[in-house]
Parts: structure tokens; C-alpha cells; sequence
């Protein structure tokens, strides 16, 4: 084989070479992207839905300062339950997060770019404004629960119907998820100081049990189930001790099944729609009153 030969060789290989390397970079790439967009069951590729993209966004991007729930922490305020930031339209909010806000710690965020109003889609859902969000089960089987068989207006209220030692729940709905109000009454806890569950031994032997509503360092303000208040000294105690479960039921998992918890979520979320419906009408009409 002459020299002229070996050249003609070594240029096919390197082009094959070449040919071989642009190929499987391109198999990488399809991999890649495969792994980005998982098929669905039917093997058809499933792309990313806005809310989906929003929320990755937020919680990689906003949560460490506004909490993964937008009600905010040590860094940064709540943009969740705030008026001030549910009165802002959209376009505003798209514009304060690209822009940052100058002055503190919220940095600009133009990089995002049309993912800007996937990210304003998603905290309007953790306002509780997503109203084309769909009640996962029967709103008037879940109000008949509430009043009935799991018992729950004997501690809280909606629209003031039942009773007042737990929270009222009129809007509990209103800013929370299907699941995250799932997990509320299946999984309750009691975490706050005021409002827990606490028992009490006088020094002539009876024992109150209730909610804490006031306590300093030299008292106690208790509130019995039966609805009637007790103040005591802390020094003429023979002792108290704070209960670490929730007055709520922790049973809920097992004593209601899957289409009643459903049904009691949707309640709460239909309530809570109505809360903000009625306070909207009434803010209407003290504007007009004001006119």
C-alpha cells in the first residue's frame, strides 16, 4: 500500500470516527430529555404542566425564604395569607419577582422569564384563588360529617355553626390544598403554647382538664370541654402538665374511609370559597356606603 493509500485510510477512519461520536451524542440527548419528560402509562411522552413547573420553581427558587408554603419565615414575609400580596393582580407579581424588590432580600429573578407566570399560577393556588381547583369528593356529604358522625362541630365552627374550643374553620380551606387539608385531620398535632391541651391538679385533689387560653408566670386561664373558664394560681397548684396530642381526634384514618374524608375536604374548601364570596359582597358594600 502506498503512502497516497494510507492517508485515503486514515481520513475514512477519522471521518467514521467523527460519524460515531455525533451519534451518540445525539443518543445522549434523547436519553436526556427522556428523563425530563417520563412517559405516561401509555408510552406516549407527558409533558410538564404549568402548576407543576410553578411549584418545582418556587420550592427550588422562593421556599427558603417563603416557606413551601408561602406563609413566610425568618427571611422573607408571607405571600400566602398577606391581603396586601392577594390584592395584587398578576402582572404586578410577575414584575416584583423579576424585578426583585431593591432594598432587601428579595433578588430579581428576570432569568425565569415566560416561566414567570407559571410561578404567579402556582402561590395564587397557595392563596386559595385557584378556584378551578375541583372538590375531590360531595360538598353537602361532607357538610352532613361535619355536623354528624365525626363530631367535628363539637369543637370547631363554620360560619358560626358549632362549637368554640378549637378554631373556627370558615376559611381553613381557603389558602390550603385537597391533600394538605387531608393530612390536617388525619394527622392532627397540637404545637402552639395557647391553644394546647393542658391538665391541672388543684391541691385539694380535682383535676381540670382543657385549653390553655391564657398563662403568664403566675397563672393559668383554662377553658373546659363543656365551654367554662377556670383561672388559677400557678403557686397554689399541686402541679399542671401540658398534653403533647391534640384535642382532635387522631383516628380519623381509620374511622372515616376514603370517599367521607373526601367528602369533609370538599366541605371544607366549599365553606371557605364562600367566607371570601360573603367578604367580597360586604366590602362592596361599605365602599358603596362610603360613596
Amino acid at each position: 500500500m502506498t503512502r497516497a493509500d494510507n492517508i485515503r485510510a486514515a481520513r475514512v477512519l477519522s471521518g467514521l470516527g467523527l460519524i460515531l461520536l455525533c451519534a451518540f451524542v445525539a443518543t445522549q440527548r434523547v436519553a436526556s430529555q427522556a428523563q425530563k419528560s417520563p412517559p405516561s402509562a401509555n408510552g406516549v411522552e407527558r409533558a410538564n404542566t404549568p402548576n407543576v413547573d410553578g411549584q418545582q420553581i418556587f420550592e427550588s427558587r422562593c421556599a427558603g425564604c417563603h416557606g413551601l408554603d408561602g406563609r413566610g419565615g425568618e427571611r422573607a414575609p408571607d405571600i400566602a395569607t398577606s391581603e396586601k400580596t392577594q390584592r395584587r393582580s398578576d402582572d404586578e407579581l410577575s414584575r416584583i419577582i423579576a424585578r426583585g424588590v431593591p432594598g432587601t432580600g428579595m433578588p430579581a429573578f428576570a432569568s425565569l422569564g415566560s416561566s414567570l407566570k407559571n410561578v404567579v399560577a402556582y402561590l395564587r393556588q397557595l392563596q386559595g384563588k385557584d378556584d378551578s381547583a375541583k372538590f375531590p369528593g360531595d360538598v353537602k356529604k361532607g357538610r352532613e360529617l361535619f355536623y354528624g358522625k365525626p363530631r367535628c362541630s363539637e369543637c370547631h365552627a363554620v360560619a358560626g355553626s358549632g362549637g368554640f374550643i378549637a378554631p373556627e374553620l370558615s376559611g381553613f380551606g381557603g389558602n390550603r390544598s385537597a391533600d394538605q387539608i387531608r393530612e390536617a385531620i388525619v394527622k392532627p398535632a397540637s404545637t402552639n403554647r395557647l391553644g394546647g391541651k393542658m391538665i391541672v391538679k388543684t391541691r385539694d385533689g380535682k383535676e381540670y382538664s382543657g385549653v390553655v387560653r391564657n398563662e403568664d408566670n403566675f397563672s393559668i386561664q383554662l377553658q373546659a370541654l363543656d365551654g367554662a373558664f377556670h383561672l388559677f394560681q400557678k403557686s397554689e397548684l399541686a402541679g399542671f402538665s401540658r398534653q403533647p396530642d391534640s384535642l382532635m381526634p387522631s383516628d380519623y384514618a381509620a374511622t372515616l374511609n376514603h370517599d367521607e374524608l373526601n367528602d369533609l375536604v370538599s366541605f371544607l374548601m366549599s365553606a371557605a370559597r364562600g367566607a371570601k364570596t360573603d367578604a367580597a359582597k360586604s366590602k362592596k358594600t361599605d365602599d358603596e356606603e362610603e360613596e
